[in-house]
This record gives C-alpha cells, sequence and structure tokens, in this order.
C-alpha cells in the first residue's frame, strides 16, 4: 500500500485470539450482517457453540450453546435468529432473554440474510420468502416470489433490497467451465418480475447527483468472467425531478497471476457516493459512483475474504477473512481528495467528490472558481460552487452574495444560494440565519415550520431569539435542535408545558435555577406552578421545599401550595416536622376540613402534636384533637365536654388508644357525670371491647362502685362467651340468679368450658333454685354424678334424679345405680329406674358397677330385656355366661353353642371354678397363650396336643416346642402317641414335621418319620416325606442313608442326591444316579465330586456312549490330561468344545497333537478360531510353507488377529506372510520396523496414513539416524496438534534441534497448517535461533498461540518481541511494564505512548511518569498530554512537588487548568508567582476558582510588587473580606479597587465606612464616585451630615436631587395605590356577601394583598433614578 492511501484500513478484532476456534472462520460457519456483531457457530463433539463477538462494545464474546445449524445477528439489535434442521426458525432477544418469533417451514430453507434491521429474507429450494419479525405478531413468513432457475445449483451468497424494499436480489455462486460464476435473480416487488444476470455480488445505493434535488436510486454488481471482470451500474425507479443517470459498465482488473479471484461484496456509500468492492483474495477496489471511474486498487488482506457488511452507516465496508482477521476499509477523507489530485490528476472527480461528501482538499479550487465566476459576472455559477463546497459556506460569502446586485429576470444571489442548498440538503447555522429574518418578517410560520420537519435548516441560540417573537412552539423546536436548554425552559415555561421540563433537564443534564422558574410560572398559571413543583420535588430530592412553600404562602395561594406540600411532604421525614406544623396551621385556620382530611389519612407523623391537637380543639375537630393530645387532662377534658359529639364508634376505638390508666379514668369520669345515664351504653361498649385489656375484675370493681347491678349484668353478659376466666364466670351466674335469669343460668352452665365447676356446683347448692337444671348440667359435665345423687337423694329431688338418666344424660346410669346401691336404695325402684332406660345404657359400664358390689343377678331382668331388644353388646352376654356359670345353668353348652361373649373374658372367669369350661372358651377364641397355660397347669396334654395339631399354626408350635417350656417331652409323646395316629389330613404332619426341623428337633423328627414312614401309615409312599427322612438321616446319623436308600424309592433323585454331594455322601449320590439310570450325573460325581479319572475312564467303557466320552474328555482337559482328552473327543467326535481345547493345547505347546482334532473340527465347523489356530500351529512350529499354502486355500480365520498374536510373539516373519495378505499396511509397517526395512516401514505408512504408525516409523528412523525418513514422516505428525509435543520432546531430547527447525518450517507450507506448528516455531526460534524470532512473529503474529509464545520470549530473555506479543495480545499492562523494565533495548517513544493509554492498572501511569523524569524528561510533557484524561492530577502534582520538578511540567500543567483543580491550580500559582508573572496569575485566578484563595490572598499581600497585593485584594473582595480588600486598596492607593469593593458588598456600613475616610481624607473626587457607584448603600442622613460637617454641599446638590425625586415618585406611588383600595373597599361593602369557599378547591376566598413597596436602588448615577 503506498505511504499516503486514500483509505483507512482498521484492524477492527482478531477472532482467533477470543479463543475462537479457527475451524469456524468459513461461510458456512461465521456470519455478518453488520459492523456490529460477528457471529461464529462452533462444533466441539457432540455440542454447538455460538461465539458472538459485540464489535461496539470493546469486543466483548458471548457464548451460547445452540444445537443450530445456522444463526444471524440482527444488525443494529442484541438480537439472534436460528436455523434448526432447515425448516425450525426462531428469533430471541438475548438482552431481554425474550423470544420474538418461531415458525416452521414447510420446506427447508437453504439460504437467510437480515435484510435491515426488521425483517429476513429467506431462500428455499423453490420459493422465496420475507419475514418481518419485529412486527409484535405471530406472523411467519411470507412468500415473496419463486426462486429463479439460474439458481438451481448455486451456493447462495447473498439477499439485498433497496430502501423501500420494492426490489430485491439473489446472488450465488457455482462451478462451471473450471471456474467460479456467478448468477443474479433480480426481483421487482411492484411489477413481480424477476430477472436473471450474470454476477457474483451486488448491492442498492442512492447519492444525489449535482445540481438534483432528490436521490437517484442506483443497482450495481459486478462478475468476473472468462475474459474479465466487469462493473454495472444502472438505476433504477427513475423520479421526475432528478436527472437521468447514464448506464455505466467499467472493467474490473485481476493480476493474471490470481486466476480464480471474483468479487465477494459490493458495497455503496450513499454519503460519499464510491462503489467498494472486495474480493476472494483480498483486493479493495474504489469507483466513483456518479462517473464509474475508477479511483483506487490495493490489497488489504494475504488471507482469502469470504464475507462483508457495511461499515461506520454505510461509509466503509467491513469484512472477516479465513485467519478470523476482522478488517474495516473506509475513505481516508483527509486524504482521498489529494490522492485524486496527485495520483490521478483528474480535477473534475476531486471537485466532484469533495462537493458531494463536503471533504477537505480542494479549498483552493473552488475558491478559485467561485471568485473567477463572480469576476465574470456568472452569479448563478458562482452560488453553485459555493454551495458544493463546505469550506466556503461561511459568513463572508452569504455577505459577498447578499452584496450582489440580483440580474434582470433571476432571483437576488443569496435567494438562489439559499435556494439551490435547501434543494441539496441542510442549511448551515449561518445560512438559516439568513432564510429565517425574511420568513419572521413575513410571518410565514408554516414555511418554517416545514423547513424544520424536513431538517433543512442547522438550528441555533440565535435563529431561536428570532423565531420567537413570532411563533413561541416554533422557538422551542429551535432551541431544542440547537441544545440551549435555558431557553428551551423558558418557553415550555411560557407555553404552560410544565410536565416536559423536568424530563427535558434530565434529559440534557441541565441545572436551571428552579425557584425563579416557580415564581414565573406562578405568575401566569397558579395551578400549573403547583404541578411542576410536585414534579421537581420528586426529580430533585435536595430541593429547598421551605422556600418553594413560602413562594405559594407568601402570594396566599394556599390551595396551591397545600397541594405542593402534600406530595412533596409524603415521605414523612423526621426533618420535615416544621413543614409539616405549618400546612396543618394554615388550613386550620384557613379550611378546616382539609385540615380534617389531611389528618385522617395519616399523611404525617412528625408536626408538633400539641399545637395541632389545640388547633383542632378550637377548630371543632375533636376526634382529632383526642387523637393528638397525649396528656390525660386534655383528654379527660374533651371528653367529659365533647363526648356527645364524638361518634360512639370512634370513642370506644379511640379507648384502644388510651393505657390502662387513663382508659380507667376516663370511664370513671363518664359514669360519675351528670350524663351517667347517657354515657351507660357508651362505657359498657368500651369495657365490654377492652375486658382483656384493662382486666374483667377492674371493670366490675368500677360498675360496682358506681351500683350499677344492671351495667354489670349488661357488661358481664357481653364478656361472659369469650372470656377465660373462671371468677368473671362465676360472677355473672350470681348476677342472673339475683335477677332470676335460670334460663341464662343453664345456658351458660351448658356452653361455658371455663367457669369452675366446683364453685358452681357449691354455689347451685347453696342457692336451691326451683329449677335443679343447671346444677345436674354442672355435675354431668364435671362428672360430680355420686355427689349430685346424694344430694338430690338426700333433698328427696326423686323426680330430677329421673329427669336427669332419662332426659340429661342416660349414660352415666351406672353411676347413678352405683351411687343409689350405695346408698341402700330399694332394688326394686333400681330395676325400675334400668327398665325405663333400657337400649340407653353403657352396659359393660353397668355390669361392672354391679359387679364390683356383688350384685349381678339384679341386672338380669334388665338383660334379658335388652336382648328382647335386639341390643348386641357384648357384655350382655359376658354378663349372662357369668350368670350362668355362678347358677350352674348348664354352662358348657352355652359356652360351645353361643359365639357372642368375650372368650377371654369369660375364660379368665372360669379358671379357678372349672378349667374344662375356661378350655372350651379358649378354644372357641383361639386364644392361644391362655389355653396352651390352662392345660399345662391342669395336666391336659392331650386336649392340648390335639389343639396344636388342629390349630396347624407355626408360632404355637414354635411356642410349646421351645427349651423354655418344661412340659414339652409330655406334649411330645401326646402328639406322637395319640395326635397324630388320629389323623388323616396330611396338612397338620407337615406343619408339625417342619415345626419339629424349626426347632432343631431332629432325633424326635427321625422318630416321628420313621413311625409315620417306614410303619404302615396313610403317609408311606409320600415323596416329601422319604426325602426329608433321608435329608433328616444325613443331618443326624450319616449311616442310616444307604439303608434309607435302598428300601425307598419314591423320593426325587435330583432333589437328594445334590444334597448328598453337598454333605460329602458321593457314593450315596452315586449310588442314587446309578439306580435311576442318571448316567451323565454319576459321571459327573466320579469326575467331579470322587474325582477319579480312571473310574471315569472305565465306567465310559462299560457305556460307551458319546456323551460319557465328551464328558470325560472335558474333565480330562480340565486335569491337563490334554492327549487323552484329546483322544476322548476324538472317540466323541465332539468339536463343541474346541475353544477350550484350543486354548489349553496352545498354552501347554502341543500343536502337533492338536492339528489332528483341529482337522476332524473342520469336518462340521467352519469357524474363525478353528482356522485361526491351524495357522497359529503351523507358524509355532515353523511350518511357514504349510501355513502360506493354507492360506492361499479358503479359511475363515481372523486373519488380523492371529497376525497380531505372531506380532505379539515376535514371529515377525510369520506376521508379515499375514499383513501382507490382508493388505494391512499400518501393522506391516510396524513389523517392518522390526526387521530394519525403514524405506519399505516409511512406503507402508504412507499406504496406511494413521498416526501411531507415522509416530513409530518416525521414531525408528531418528534412532538410526534416517532424517530425510524421519520428516516425511515428521510432516503428517506435526499437522496433527495434540502429537506436536511429544513430537518435540523427542527432537529435543535427542539433540536434533536443527532438524526440528526445518522439519516446521517445511510445514509451514502445508495447507493443513494450524496454530500449534506456528506456535511451536516460534517457541524453537527463541531457544535456538533467536535472531529468527521477529521475523517470524510479524509475519504469523495472528496465527500463534500468544501466552504460551510471550512465555517463551520471556525465558529466552526476548524483550523487543515479547513487548510486540503483549502488544498484539491486548495485554497493555505488560508490554508497559516490559518496556520500561527493559529500556535499554525495548524502548520506543512512540510505541510506548499507544500501550500506556491502553493499560488497565492505573499505578503504570505513575510508574510511567517517573520513569519518563528519570530517563526520559524532555518528552514528558507528551506523554502526560496523553494521559490526562485518565490522571489523578493531585497526585501528578504532588509527585513533581515532591521530586522539585515541578517547571519541568508547566505545559502540563496549563493544559489541564480548564479542569479547576485546586492541587493544580495552586501549583500553578506557586510557578507563577516565583517567576513573578502576575498577568497570568490574575487571568488563571479569574477563571479557575478552585484553591485556598485566603491563604493565596494572605501570602500575595505580603508580596513586594504591587500587582500581586493588587491580586490578593481582589481575592478578598471575591470571598467577601471586604474590609480586608479595602485596606490593602487604601495601603496602595488603589481608590477605584476600593469604591468597586464597596460597591460590590452591598453592605451599607462598607461603604460608609469609605465614605467617611475619602471625606477625613479630603479626596472629594473618590467621595463623588463613592456615591455614585454605592448609591442605594449609603443613608441619606448621613451624607447630609457629612455635608454640614465638611462643608461639601455642591458635591452631593446632584445626590440631594435623585433622592428627592425617587421619594416623589414614592408617594406618588402610595397615593395612587390607596385610591384603588378605597374603590375596591366601597365596592365589596356595597355588593353582596359570597358564600366561604373551600381552601383545597377555590382558595380562601380572601382578597390578595396588594403588591409590596420595595426600595429599588437604580445604581446607574445621579439623574436615571426617574425623576
Amino acid at each position: 500500500m503506498s505511504d499516503n492511501p486514500p483509505i483507512d484500513l482498521i484492524d477492527v478484532c482478531q477472532l482467533q485470539p477470543l479463543g475462537i476456534n479457527p475451524a469456524a472462520f468459513n461461510f458456512m460457519s461465521t456470519t455478518l450482517q453488520s459492523d456490529h456483531y460477528v457471529c461464529c457457530r462452533e462444533t466441539t463433539g457432540p455440542k454447538n457453540t455460538v461465539a458472538i463477538v459485540d464489535l461496539k462494545n470493546n469486543n466483548q464474546l458471548t457464548r451460547k450453546s445452540m444445537s443450530a445449524d445456522s444463526v444471524i445477528m440482527n444488525p443494529a439489535e442484541f438480537t439472534i435468529a436460528l436455523r434448526a434442521n432447515g425448516t425450525t426458525l426462531q428469533v430471541f432477544n438475548l438482552g431481554s432473554k425474550q423470544r420474538l418469533k418461531s415458525n416452521v417451514m414447510h420446506e427447508p430453507i437453504i439460504f437467510w440474510q437480515w435484510l435491515n434491521d426488521n425483517e429476513i429474507g429467506l431462500v428455499s429450494a423453490n420459493n422465496i420468502y420475507l419475514w418481518n419479525v419485529l412486527d409484535g405478531t405471530d406472523n411467519g413468513p411470507v412468500q415473496l416470489t419463486s426462486r429463479h432457475v439460474s439458481l438451481a445449483n448455486c451456493q447462495l451468497t447473498q439477499m439485498v433490497t433497496n430502501y423501500d424494499s420494492s426490489w430485491f436480489a439473489i446472488c450465488g455462486i457455482a462451478q462451471e467451465d473450471n471456474r467460479i460464476v456467478g448468477h443474479i435473480q433480480l426481483y421487482s416487488k411492484q411489477r413481480n418480475i424477476s430477472q436473471p444476470i450474470e454476477g457474483h455480488v451486488c448491492c442498492f445505493g442512492k447519492f444525489r447527483q449535482q445540481s438534483a434535488s432528490v436521490d437517484t436510486q442506483v443497482f450495481a454488481c459486478a462478475s468476473r468472467t472468462a475474459t474479465g471482470g466487469t462493473l454495472h451500474l444502472l438505476e433504477i425507479e427513475h423520479q421526475q425531478d432528478a436527472p437521468p443517470y447514464q448506464k455505466k459498465t467499467v472493467d474490473i482488473f485481476f493480476p493474471s497471476e490470481i486466476s480464480n479471484d471474483f468479487p465477494v461484496s459490493i458495497q455503496i456509500s450513499d454519503h460519499y457516493g464510491v462503489v467498494y468492492i472486495l474480493t476472494k483474495f483480498g483486493f479493495i477496489h474504489l469507483y466513483d459512483l456518479e462517473s464509474g471511474k475508477k479511483i483506487f486498487l490495493n490489497r488489504i488482506s494475504s488471507d482469502p475474504i469470504f464475507t462483508a457488511a457495511k461499515f461506520d452507516d454505510g461509509h466503509g465496508v467491513i469484512t472477516v477473512n479465513r485467519a478470523g482477521a476482522v478488517l474495516a476499509v473506509e475513505i481516508a477523507t483527509d486524504r482521498i481528495v489529494p490522492y485524486i489530485l496527485s495520483n490521478l490528476a483528474d480535477v473534475d472527480l476531486a471537485l466532484s467528490l469533495a462537493s458531494r461528501a463536503g471533504l477537505p482538499g480542494a479549498e483552493a479550487l473552488f475558491s478559485q472558481q467561485f471568485n473567477q465566476s463572480l469576476a465574470t459576472g456568472d452569479y448563478q455559477a458562482a452560488v453553485k460552487i459555493a454551495a458544493s463546497s463546505a469550506q466556503l459556506r461561511t459568513p463572508d460569502t452569504i455577505s459577498r452574495l447578499k452584496n450582489l446586485p440580483a440580474q434582470p429576470g433571476q432571483p437576488a444571489p443569496i435567494l438562489q444560494y439559499l435556494v439551490y442548498l435547501l434543494d441539496r440538503g441542510t442549511l448551515n447555522k449561518y445560512e438559516s440565519l439568513e432564510l429565517v429574518r425574511p420568513l419572521v418578517q413575513q410571518n410565514r410560520a408554516e414555511t418554517l415550520e416545514k423547513y424544520l420537519k424536513e431538517d433543512k435548516l442547522t438550528c441555533s441560540e440565535e435563529m431561536g431569539d428570532l423565531v420567537k417573537v413570532a411563533n413561541t412552539p416554533l422557538a422551542l423546536a429551535v432551541y431544542y435542535k440547537s441544545n440551549t436548554p435555558a431557553k428551551v425552559v423558558n418557553c415550555l415555561a411560557d407555553l404552560g408545558q410544565t410536565d416536559k421540563i423536568l424530563p427535558f433537564c434530565e434529559k440534557v443534564d441541565y441545572h436551571p435555577n428552579f425557584t425563579a422558574l416557580i415564581q414565573s410560572i406562578l405568575r401566569v398559571n397558579p395551578d400549573k406552578a403547583a404541578e411542576f413543583s410536585t414534579q421537581l420535588v420528586a426529580a430533585q430530592p435536595d430541593l429547598n421545599i421551605e422556600q418553594v412553600a413560602d413562594i405559594f404562602f407568601s402570594q396566599n395561594y394556599i390551595q396551591q401550595g397545600t397541594a405542593f406540600l402534600l406530595d412533596a411532604l409524603k415521605e414523612d421525614r423526621p426533618a420535615q416536622g416544621e413543614l409539616q406544623t405549618r400546612l396543618l396551621q394554615v388550613n386550620l385556620i384557613n379550611a378546616p376540613q382539609v385540615a380534617d382530611a389531611i389528618l385522617g389519612n395519616n399523611m404525617f407523623s412528625h408536626y408538633d402534636r400539641p399545637t395541632i391537637a389545640a388547633l383542632c380543639e378550637k377548630a371543632g375537630l375533636f376526634q382529632r384533637a383526642l387523637e393528638l393530645y397525649d396528656d390525660t387532662k386534655d383528654i379527660k377534658r374533651v371528653i367529659s365536654q365533647h363526648a356527645a359529639e364524638i361518634q360512639t364508634d370512634w370513642l370506644v376505638g379511640y379507648f384502644g388508644k388510651l393505657n390502662v390508666e387513663q382508659s380507667v379514668g376516663c370511664l370513671r369520669e363518664m359514669l360519675s357525670g351528670k350524663n351517667k345515664s347517657q354515657n351507660m351504653q357508651t362505657a359498657i361498649q368500651v369495657a365490654t371491647k377492652y375486658s382483656d385489656l384493662i382486666g374483667a375484675s377492674t371493670l366490675v370493681k368500677i360498675f360496682e362502685d358506681y351500683d350499677s347491678t344492671e351495667g354489670l349484668y349488661y357488661f358481664l353478659a357481653s364478656i361472659v362467651n369469650t372470656t377465660q376466666d373462671s371468677d368473671v364466670v362465676l360472677k355473672y351466674i350470681q348476677c342472673a340468679a339475683k335477677m332470676g335469669q335460670t334460663k341464662e343460668i343453664e345456658r351458660v352452665v351448658r356452653d361455658n368450658n371455663v367457669y369452675n365447676g366446683e364453685k358452681v356446683k357449691n354455689f347451685l347448692k347453696e342457692a336451691k333454685l326451683d329449677d335443679q337444671l343447671p346444677l345436674i348440667i354442672v355435675c354431668d359435665r364435671y362428672d360430680f354424678v355420686h355427689d349430685l345423687i346424694l344430694f338430690l337423694y338426700k333433698n328427696q329431688y326423686f323426680k330430677f334424679i329421673e329427669v336427669y338418666v332419662q332426659q340429661v344424660n342416660p349414660s352415666k346410669t351406672p353411676q347413678v345405680v352405683a351411687a343409689l346401691l350405695d346408698v341402700d336404695c330399694n332394688e326394686d325402684v333400681i330395676k325400675s329406674l334400668l327398665q325405663s332406660v333400657v337400649g340407653q345404657v353403657p352396659i359393660g359400664e353397668l355390669c361392672d358397677e354391679v359387679e364390683k358390689r356383688n350384685r349381678l343377678k339384679i341386672l338380669l331382668p334388665f338383660l334379658e330385656a335388652s336382648l328382647a331388644q335386639g341390643v348386641t353388646d357384648r357384655a350382655v352376654y359376658d354378663t349372662l355366661a357369668k350368670i350362668y356359670i355362678d347358677s350352674n345353668n348348664n354352662p358348657e353348652k352355652f359356652l360351645k353353642e353361643n359365639d357372642q361373649y368375650d372368650t377371654l373374658v369369660v375364660g379368665k372367669y372360669c379358671e379357678k371354678r372349672d378349667p374344662y369350661l375356661a378350655y372350651i372358651a379358649y378354644e372357641k377364641g383361639q386364644n392361644d397363650a391362655e389355653l396352651v397355660q390352662i392345660t399345662n397347669e391342669n395336666a391336659m396334654y392331650k386336649y392340648q396336643a390335639r389343639y396344636v395339631l388342629g390349630r396347624s399354626d407355626p408360632e404355637l408350635w414354635s411356642s410349646v416346642l421351645s427349651d423354655e417350656n418344661q412340659h414339652r417331652r409330655q406334649l411330645i409323646d401326646q402328639v406322637v402317641g395319640t395326635a397324630v395316629p388320629e389323623l388323616e389330613d396330611p396338612q397338620p404332619v407337615s406343619v408339625a414335621v417342619k415345626a419339629f426341623m424349626d426347632n432343631a428337633l431332629t432325633g424326635e423328627l427321625v422318630e416321628l418319620l420313621e413311625k409315620i414312614i417306614l410303619e404302615p401309615s396313610p403317609f408311606n409312599d409320600n415323596p416329601s416325606l422319604q426325602a426329608l427322612l433321608i435329608l433328616t438321616a444325613i443331618k443326624v446319623d450319616k449311616s442310616k442313608v444307604m439303608n434309607y436308600i435302598e428300601k425307598i424309592d419314591a423320593y426325587d433323585p435330583d432333589e437328594v442326591a445334590p444334597l448328598c454331594i453337598e454333605n460329602n455322601l458321593f457314593e450315596e449320590a452315586f449310588a442314587i444316579y446309578n439306580k435311576f439310570e442318571k448316567y451323565t450325573d454319576a459321571t459327573h460325581v466320579l469326575t467331579d465330586d470322587i474325582m477319579s479319572l480312571d473310574r471315569a475312564e472305565d465306567y465310559a467303557e462299560k457305556l460307551d456312549k458319546p456323551e460319557i466320552w465328551s464328558q470325560l474328555g472335558a474333565a480330562q482337559l480340565n486335569g491337563l490330561r490334554v492327549p487323552e482328552a484329546i483322544e476322548s473327543y476324538l472317540k466323541a467326535e465332539d468339536p463343541a468344545n474346541y475353544e477350550q481345547v484350543i486354548e489349553i493345547s496352545e498354552h501347554a505347546g502341543k500343536e502337533e497333537e492338536l492339528i489332528p482334532y483341529l482337522q476332524m473340527a473342520r469336518k462340521s465347523l467352519h469357524e474363525p478360531v478353528v482356522d485361526g489356530a491351524i495357522i497359529n500351529a503351523y507358524a509355532t512350529l515353523g511350518r511357514l510353507g504349510d501355513m502360506e499354502k493354507f492360506l492361499q486355500l479358503s479359511n475363515v480365520a481372523n486373519l488380523e488377529s492371529i497376525g497380531d498374536k505372531l506380532y505379539a510373539a515376535g514371529n515377525y516373519e510369520a506376521a508379515k506372510l499375514i499383513y501382507r495378505s490382508i493388505s494391512n499396511y499400518a501393522k506391516l509397517a510396524s513389523t517392518l520396523v522390526y526387521l530394519k526395512d525403514y524405506q519399505g516401514a516409511v512406503d507402508c505408512a504412507r499406504k496406511a496414513s494413521n498416526v501411531r504408525v507415522w509416530k513409530q516409523v518416525n521414531q525408528a528412523c531418528l534412532d538410526n539416524l534416517e532424517f530425510r525418513l524421519a520428516q516425511i514422516c515428521g510432516l503428517n505428525l506435526i499437522v496433527q496438534a495434540e502429537e506436536l509435543d511429544e513430537l518435540v520432546a523427542q527432537y529435543e531430547y535427542n539433540g536434533h534441534f536443527t532438524q526440528l527447525i526445518s522439519l516446521f518450517e517445511n510445514g509451514l507450507a502445508l495447507e493443513r497448517a494450524h496454530m500449534g506448528m506456528f506456535t511451536q516455531l516460534a517457541i524453537l526460534y527463541t531457544k535456538y535461533q533467536p535472531e529468527k524470532t521477529m521475523e517470524h512473529l510479524k509475519l504469523f503474529w495472528s496465527r500463534i498461540n500468544m501466552p504460551k509464545v510471550i512465555q517463551a520470549c520471556e525465558d529466552a530473555h526476548l524483550w523487543p518481541e515479547l513487548v510486540f506479543l503483549h502488544k498484539h495480545y491486548d495485554e497493555w499492562d505488560s508490554a508497559a511494564l516490559t518496556m520500561m523494565d527493559h529500556s535499554e533495548v525495548a524502548f520506543d517513544h512512540a510505541s510506548f505512548k499507544e500501550i500506556i493509554v491502553k493499560v488497565s492498572n492505573l499505578e503504570l501511569y505513575y510508574k510511567a511518569i517517573n520513569f519518563y523524569t528519570n530517563f526520559h524528561p524532555s518528552l514528558l510533557n507528551d506523554l502526560l498530554a496523553v494521559l490526562v484524561p485518565r490522571l489523578d492530577l493531585p497526585r501528578v502534582v504532588r509527585i513533581f512537588q515532591k521530586s522539585d520538578n515541578l517547571p519541568l511540567v508547566k505545559p502540563f500543567l496549563i493544559s489541564v487548568l480548564e479542569k479547576n483543580n485546586s492541587v493544580v491550580n495552586q501549583a500553578y500559582h506557586d510557578l507563577l508567582i516565583e517567576e513573578e508573572d502576575y498577568k497570568s496569575l490574575r487571568s488563571v485566578i479569574e477563571a479557575h476558582d478552585k484553591f485556598d484563595q485566603i491563604g493565596l490572598a494572605e501570602r500575595l499581600e505580603k508580596h513586594e510588587l504591587v500587582f500581586f497585593r493588587q491580586i490578593a485584594a481582589i481575592i478578598y473582595r471575591k470571598n467577601k473580606k471586604w474590609n480586608k480588600a479595602i485596606s490593602l486598596s487604601k495601603t496602595d492607593k488603589l481608590w477605584s479597587d476600593a469604591i468597586e469593593t464597596a460597591a460590590l458588598s452591598e453592605q451599607p456600613k462598607v461603604a460608609t465606612e469609605l465614605l467617611d475616610y475619602f471625606v477625613e481624607t479630603g479626596n472629594r473626587e473618590c467621595m463623588i464616585a463613592t456615591l455614585y457607584s454605592c448609591y442605594s448603600l449609603v443613608d441619606y442622613d448621613k451624607v447630609l451630615e457629612l455635608s454640614w460637617l465638611h462643608k461639601l454641599g455642591d458635591f452631593v446638590r446632584p445626590y440631594e436631587i435623585s433622592v428627592a425625586k425617587e421619594n416623589q415618585s414614592r408617594i406618588h406611588v402610595l397615593y395612587n395605590d390607596f385610591r384603588v383600595r378605597e374603590a375596591e373597599k366601597a365596592d365589596q361593602e356595597e355588593g353582596p356577601q359570597g358564600p366561604q369557599r373551600l381552601l383545597i378547591t377555590n382558595g380562601t376566598g380572601l382578597p390578595s394583598s396588594p403588591a409590596q413597596i420595595g426600595y429599588n436602588a437604580t445604581g446607574a448615577g445621579f439623574g436615571n433614578s426617574g425623576f
């Protein structure tokens, strides 16, 4: 590229250092829809991830796991579109994590692209679709048109549209005739016509031609044909007012050495009118859009380019190459016009481009042509020239055109100039002012508004001032566009749009004087002022609310002020208490209803409560007064005086806010007053509601103290149902008894659960009510039944006993009967009572009570009556059974036949009376434990044995057969001798046998089984019992087993024989199998259990069966009798066990004996193992000839595994024969290595193309110094990234450094060269050839692993190279440190400045400053200039102050003065004082005020130069140290400074003292000047006094005249005001009085106070005050 190219090449980003897989840098995986995002789809194993690089946010990388097959980012928003399986489309907003749209297509989408910010174009095999994804609907893609046949076999690369989406174009490329050709489908939506065009890329654009008023739309396409490249430019959608655009065809130059290059992108810059064309191999072409002329050609990338998009709002083009570099190209605005003039010598093109885009470089030409046109009188040409040059559009040009005369028949030149510019674009500031003036004068607001909407004018404050006179809304728009916030705010206030002021101020960060603004709004619209003030408080928390409130209240705007304060104080802060009080005071005086509403809403809590309470009481707001009063006296007073005026409900609720003492006092006050009867109901409600708080006892005492029995009753009635105090309930019962409320007593004792039953029972017994039902209820609830019956029986209340049993609680009949029996009541009475409650009594409990008293017979009639009524209660039958047993009334029959009684209860009852009856009951109820116990205790073993066998319960058997049962032997004798012989059912016997086994009674079991099986019985032939007998004998007495085997034969041999084997009874097992002719099992016992192969061989010869021989062969094989086993298999002709035979024979080395067996096996089997064993046997025996013959025959052997086996055994010759026969070059190469045939190994490795083989052959070649062959292997290894480390380590270990570097140098030219190779070569250079490192890094820095190479350079102390790497890896901190630490070899000032501004550790700035101070002081200010935005200025100043080098950085201090930093200012002051530069010191003090002003003044007032002392006086004056300033000025006789100070002080005392000084010193002129400057500060009487004392009458006469005139004016104003007020007063007295208005809606109803009259000093001189 030339030294001053007309373009800027920008390295936007490097994707690979961001961690993106280089494999993704291709057209299918990386998409670039705009200059905002690069999107790369990476595939790592089964997972797919998407890497999104935000180019406008410091290249921030975002990764997302996505399974999509294509992803494209929205050109502007953080929105991604995903395509999966070709048909599923989804769009997500990644910022809000919201799915915007999704759709499933009916056909796969082959290509898609964002056409603009809202729409995506989609192309399938047959159709083209358009999808608006941001329209807020669920609509899917809409078909646009059909895909043209010319794109059928193309890979689609691009889809574009014009600005209004009326034209579309789809591009594709295909391989035809050994070259890449392009096809374009151009589609007009309006005409619905498609046209095929030959071309690789295309785009739409627009620009404005010379002298045109509208834009021209252009379609551009570029192609590479067999004969060359062509650019076509043609117009679409021609507009009527635009000049015609002639179609242009321009040749595109392609270098002959790059024959397969073609265009991959074309972009039009509408702003510049330039066409950018990018080719695949990185060439950039620039063409002028209007003329079609070529501007520039150069190569910007050595790596291929595959995608591109518009850059910088369409001003340039951005692209991504195959190396992952994101590059951008844009016109160099400051160089392109000079380039065209100097390199192309095309003046017309330079002027056209400069005019169209406002580019510099052609100013001299424009100025020359402009002057020539003016000189020749061609004003029209001059106007066009001036309008075409940005440098000529100045006030001077406007002035010259205004001064030109108008030519006949033509408008004035200035008007032509403005109209021409309006047609072409926007007027600048000066042109806009020139146009607006006549429009305002002519009141053409519509025209002005039209120009503003079309953005034809450049707005300014001056323009707004012009427009405001005529149209405030338009002026508002002008001020807004010109960024004049003060004027915008004023306009909004004038227009009443106060709601827009604060949002505007916040938006532009403007802080007006809100107090003055509120006052101005208040004068115009009070309600708007209140509304604005409310908004202001919300936006400005630090606003002085009190000051704003004063504005409203001082002008009697009570309603607006209240509305403002209500909103401003809504947060109810403690600091706002005074304002809250003031707000309530104002409203309580003027509008009590408003204050009541405020207090009722509990809006405030920090006001002065006593003050507001007193005001509320005066205003008649008694409820509010009570709410606010805290003093009990005040509360009692209000309640005693105004209780009748307060709502009862509220007053009751109010008591809840008082403490107990206050509440009691208030209640007593209510009950003791004259309104006791009226307050009684309220007192009862209060007492009821707060009984828990005050205490029921206290309240009872209050009512009793004031003799209010009825009140006490009603109070207790209200709380008795909720109280938890038993005494309260008792007190209520007592009150009810006094008032004769028996029913209420009955209700309470029935429903209440709180009272003390004992106390209430005693009270009711003492009260002796006529109705004893309450007493009955209490005794029933608290189980005082016995006491109740005794009381009723004693007092002869017999009727109430019947009432209790029959009506109240029949379930208590047992207790009643018990009590009656205890008092020896007549049995007939009891029987009669029981008969009256048949079916209602708990019989069990009744029987228990009667049984305790031994009177069961009394119940017999009741029980029989109960049974007659169908009662099924078991207690009835239990009691009847007991009665029958006691009376001996045939109890055995009842016990056997009746199923309703409880067997346990009755059995227990019978145990001592008759054990047999107990046995009957227990047997019936299957009460095992009780039955066993009763039979054991009474020696009833026969009954027990029969019962146990009949039950057949394993648990019962376990219980009676346990060791702990001392009666077990007797029971067993009865079971064996009596119970079992009586049975015919085998089930109980089986259960019994199992029980004997479970309890380890083996001897007893054998005894039982022999009796059952060997003696005649129904169970003789039972197989299970026979097997059990043998099993038991095996466990108990093995000598009996053989006898049992011979005697019985109904058992199962497959069950018994294994048991014999398990117990080592092998002969018995053999006898069983042989007896039942199970020869195979018998042979198995001989071979595996008896382990006699000879006996088994004899047995096999005896039987002579093939299966026996096979079984014998397997046993012999397991016994390693290989020849005998093979012989047995041959006799059986059984090859089934060939795998085991082969394995054992090969391990035993019996290949010779194995071959006959294998040959026999091959007759019936075709197994790979058999054929493989034959090959292995031949190889092992060295019979390679037989082996080759066998390999030539048909076989099914797994030759590869056999070869591997021989290879592992070291039989390489045999392995070579096998690998060669199957063409396994990988393993053949390894074999040849061992046979030392290296050339052959390399050839085979090349055919195998296997990494492991290459490694093995490479290692062998290195070991034998075959470097040429080793390099061949290495080149195939280094392209595998995971093999690099091992390969490098191998070379380095052997010391072959030169060969290793040569290997990598040759490898860089490989097509599969990857980052690891470039990285490793860089590391090797650092170690062994450091002089080549920098060159390598500069060429390939983008393709290396930076961290690894950085470490290598650091280890090798290659500091310049290390700095280079840190810079390109964005490690700016490390680069700066390295450059400073090793400055002798690595420092470069220009590079360091570039680095230091990008570091993240701010401490490096100060380290760099110290470094420059010590080593490069001359460059220090240059460094500081670039660091200014990031430096802590006070710290920097202190560094140089500490090192006494402050003068060294004076230029730096001057450059940062504008920041107005106190430390910087003071340091600069020190320098200026040292240099005695008082002029600079005064100017800097006036411009920058942040410093210790008093300290500086104290220093300067002692300076020997008067100028510095004058500065000290100025500083004192600025800090309002008036006396000090005047004293200094008087010392140095600087009278004007002293007078000016006095005037600025605005303090009469200061001015008077200065006036006295001048009079006393006789300085008449300064005295007059003081009166002139301090006119408003000097008292008139003081002046007269001085004049009289010092005879200065003539000097002060003008002053006296001014004062007299001013006084006369004031009197006149007062008189006029007095007349007006008198007239208004008379009108009010005559007119009707209006109704009182509510403050919150209509104000106070009071007249506004007259305007205040104040003293306004003129300060302008003696004659200008209005005389």
